[in-house]
C-alpha cells in the first residue's frame, strides 16, 4: 500500500515542474495535514514560498499548480483558499480501497523499505560489577523501541550492548576479590550481584583510602591487560555474575541485545593511536596524545584537546569509541550507527564523530547519530533516588510497578465481583506493570526530563499503556459478544457512511506515515501520540456508532474498522515492546 502523503507529494512535485519548468524539480510542496477538517485532509503551502522567486502572487501560483495537478483518483477537486493554500480532501472510495488493502495485509499495508540499511543500535550499556539502575531505564527502553521499528520497516539491525567491562576500575575489583572473597575464585556462584554492589563500594573505599591497595590495584590492571590467566579468570567471574543479573532484567523487559563490551575493542586501541599519528592528527600535549578539536574551545578560548592516549599510556572512552566506529563501519558494514545515551554525553559524541570524520573512518553515506535523552525525575522534580539518596535499582522499580498493577487488578476484580485465576492475574499484572513503565518513558519527547509517577502511568485514562490496552480489549469484547471471527472478514466490502467512520478510517491510514517519521528522526513518542489519538478516535466511534446493532453491509464494515483498530494498536504497541492482553 502506497503512503497517501507520499503519493500526494509526488503528484504535487510533478505539477510544479509541469507548471513552472525543471528549475523547480525537487522543490518541497510543503504538504501538511490540514489544520482544520473543514478545509480537507491535507494542505499544500508551497505557493507562498515561491512568490518572491516567481514574481507572482501566491494565489495565482496555486491556481497554476492546480491546472497541472492530477489527483482525481485520490481526491475531490482541490481548492485554493486564502492567500494560496491548496486544500485536498481524500475521496471516500479511495479511503475504502486503501482500507481494503490494509485489511488484507499481515503488515497493515506497511511496505518494507525499498532501500534497507545495515543499522547498529548501541543502547543500554550498564557497567560490570554494578547493578542496573533507573539511569539505564531510558537507554534500554528507547533503544529497543528504535530497533523494533527499524526491523519492522525492513532494515538489518544489530543491537549492541556496549557494557563497561574493561578499564582501571577492574584492578581494584580483582584485587578486592582476591583478598576479601578468595572462595569466589574457586567456587561457582559464590557471589550474587547483590553482594557485588556492596563489593564494589568496599573496593572503591579501599582504593580511595589505602595507598598500598591503590598501588597493587594498578599492578592488577597491568596483569589484566597483559593477559595473566589468574587475573583474567577473576575478571571473567565478575563479568559472568553481572551478566546473569542483567539478563534477568532483559528477560523481564523482553529485550534482545548482543553484548560487545569495551574489552572487545581493547586489542584495536593501539591501532587507533598509530593511524591518527600517521594521518598527522595526533599531537603531544602535556605528555598526553591528543587531537585538537575544531569548534570546541577551553575557558581560555584555545582549541580543546580530545585525549586519545593518557600520559601513563592508558586509553579512555574516546579511544574505545573511535575503535568501535572503525570496526562498525569496516567490519560490520553499518550504514547507520545510532547511540542511545543521556544528553550529557552529547559533546563527547560530537567530538568523537568529528575526529572519526577527519580521520576518514566514516565512509560516504554512513550516518552516525547520537540519540540523547533527559533524566528520570521523582515527583519532587529532582533526580529519581531512594529516600536515603541512593540510585534506585532497576529491578526494584520494575517489581514495584508489577506489584502496584496487581493491587489495582485485585481492587477492580473485588469491586466488580469477578473471580479470576492466579495465572490470569499474574500475567495481567506483569503485562500492564511493565508496559506502563515502558509507555510512560516512550510517550515523552526523549530529549526532555520526565517525572516518574506510578499513579499516572497506571491510570486507565490519559496517554497511558492501560488506556491503550483497554481500547484493544474493547474490540476483543465485541468479538466475544457478537461471536465474531474477525479473520473471516478479510474479503468483505468496506463502506464508510458516517462522519465517524471516515474519521476513524483516516486515523488508521496514518500508521505507515508515522512509522516513516520515526524511522527518520528516531522519536518513538510520535508513535505513542499516534496510538493515543487512534484510541481516542476509536472510543468516540464506539460510543457514537452502532456496530453489532447496525444493519448490513454497515455492520460488517464497522466490524472491520474495529478489527483494524485492534490490529494497529497491537502492532504499534509491539513496536514499543508492549504486548497486548485479550481481557482486563
Amino acid at each position: 500500500m502506497n503512503s497517501t502523503i507520499a503519493l500526494l507529494h509526488d503528484r504535487l512535485s510533478a505539477a510544479l515542474v509541469a507548471a513552472f519548468g525543471d528549475e523547480l524539480a525537487g522543490t518541497d510542496p510543503v504538504l501538511v495535514p490540514a489544520s482544520n477538517p473543514k478545509f480537507g485532509d491535507f494542505q499544500a503551502n508551497v505557493a507562498m514560498s515561491l512568490a518572491k522567486r516567481l514574481g507572482k502572487a501566491p494565489r495565482a501560483i496555486a491556481e497554476e499548480i492546480l491546472q497541472h495537478l492530477d489527483v482525481a483518483d485520490l481526491c475531490d477537486p482541490p481548492e485554493v483558499a486564502g492567500p494560496g493554500f491548496i486544500n485536498l480532501r481524500l475521496k471516500t472510495e479511495y479511503l475504502e480501497a486503501q482500507l481494503q488493502t490494509m485489511n488484507q495485509s499481515d503488515r497493515l499495508g506497511v511496505e518494507p523499505t525499498k532501500h534497507p540499511k545495515r543499522a547498529i543500535v548501541d543502547f543500554s550499556s550498564p557497567n560490570i560489577a554494578k547493578e542496573m539502575h533507573v539511569g539505564h531505564l531510558r537507554s534500554t527502553i528507547i533503544g529497543d523501541s528504535i530497533a523494533r521499528i527499524l526491523e519492522f520497516l525492513g532494515h538489518d539491525v544489530l543491537r549492541l550492548n556496549h557494557v563497561g567491562d574493561w578499564g582501571t576500575q577492574f584492578g581494584m575489583l580483582i584485587l578486592h576479590l582476591r583478598e576479601a572473597y578468595p572462595d569466589a575464585l574457586t567456587t561457582a556462584n559464590a557471589l550474587a550481584l547483590g553482594d557485588l554492589t556492596t563489593f564494589y563500594k568496599q573496593a572503591k573505599q579501599r582504593f580511595d583510602e589505602d595507598e598500598a591497595f591503590r598501588e597493587k590495584s594498578r599492578l592488577e590492571v597491568v596483569e589484566l591487560q597483559s593477559g595473566n590467566p589468574e587475573t583474567l579468570s577473576a575478571w571473567n567471574l565478575l563479568c559472568e555474575q553481572s551478566r546473569l543479573a542483567f539478563q534477568e532484567i532483559y528477560e523481564l523487559l523482553d529485550i534482545c541485545i548482543t553484548e560487545r563490551g569495551e574489552s572487545f575493542y581493547n586489542p584495536l586501541l593501539a591501532g587507533v593511536v598509530e593511524d591518527l599519528e600517521k594521518l598527522g592528527l595526533l599531537v603531544e600535549d602535556q605528555g598526553a596524545k591528543v587531537v585538537f578539536l575544531e569548534g570546541f574551545t577551553n575557558k581560555e578560548g584555545n582549541p580543546l584537546p580530545l585525549i586519545i592516549q593518557k600520559t601513563d599510556g592508558g586509553y579512555n572512552y574516546a579511544t574505545t569509541d573511535l575503535a568501535a566506529i572503525r570496526y562498525r563501519t569496516q567490519q560490520d558494514h553499518a550504514d547507520r550507527i545510532i547511540y542511545v545515551t543521556d544528553a550529557g554525553q552529547a559533546n563527547h559524541f560530537a567530538q568523537v564523530f568529528q575526529v572519526a570524520g577527519r580521520a576518514g573512518w566514516i565512509p560516504e553515506g554512513v550516518e552516525l547519530v547520537h540519540v540523547p535523552f533527559g533524566v528520570v525525575q521523582g515527583e519532587d522534580g529532582k533526580k529519581f533516588k531512594t529516600r536515603s539518596g541512593e540510585t534506585i535499582r532497576l529491578r526494584d522499580l520494575l517489581d514495584e510497578a508489577i506489584a502496584r498493577s496487581r493491587a489495582d487488578i485485585e481492587a477492580r476484580l473485588t469491586e466488580e465481583g469477578r473471580t479470576e485465576s492466579e495465572e490470569f492475574k499474574a500475567h495481567l499484572a506483569k503485562t500492564v506493570g511493565i508496559g506502563a513503565v515502558k509507555y510512560a518513558d516512550l510517550s515523552q519527547n526523549r530529549t526532555s526530563n520526565y517525572i516518574f509517577s506510578y499513579d499516572k502511568m497506571l491510570a486507565l485514562q490519559g496517554n497511558t499503556a492501560p488506556y491503550m490496552l483497554y481500547a484493544y480489549v474493547r474490540v476483543q469484547g465485541i468479538s466475544r459478544k457478537g461471536d465474531i471471527d474477525f479473520s473471516n472478514l478479510g474479503d468483505r466490502t468496506i463502506s464508510l457512511q458516517d462522519e465517524m467512520d471516515l474519521t476513524l478510517a483516516k486515523a488508521l491510514l496514518q500508521f505507515d506515515t508515522v512509522l516513516t517519521a520515526v524511522e527518520a528522526d528516531l522519536y518513538p513518542n510520535r508513535l505513542c501520540q499516534y496510538l493515543f489519538e487512534l484510541s481516542q478516535t476509536f472510543n468516540q466511534f464506539y460510543d457514537r456508532c452502532p456496530v453489532l446493532q447496525a444493519e448490513e453491509p454497515l455492520r460488517t464494515s464497522r466490524l472491520i474498522l474495529c478489527d483494524l483498530t485492534a490490529r494497529t494498536l497491537k502492532q504499534g504497541l509491539s513496536l514499543l515492546g508492549i504486548p497486548v492482553v485479550e481481557r482486563m
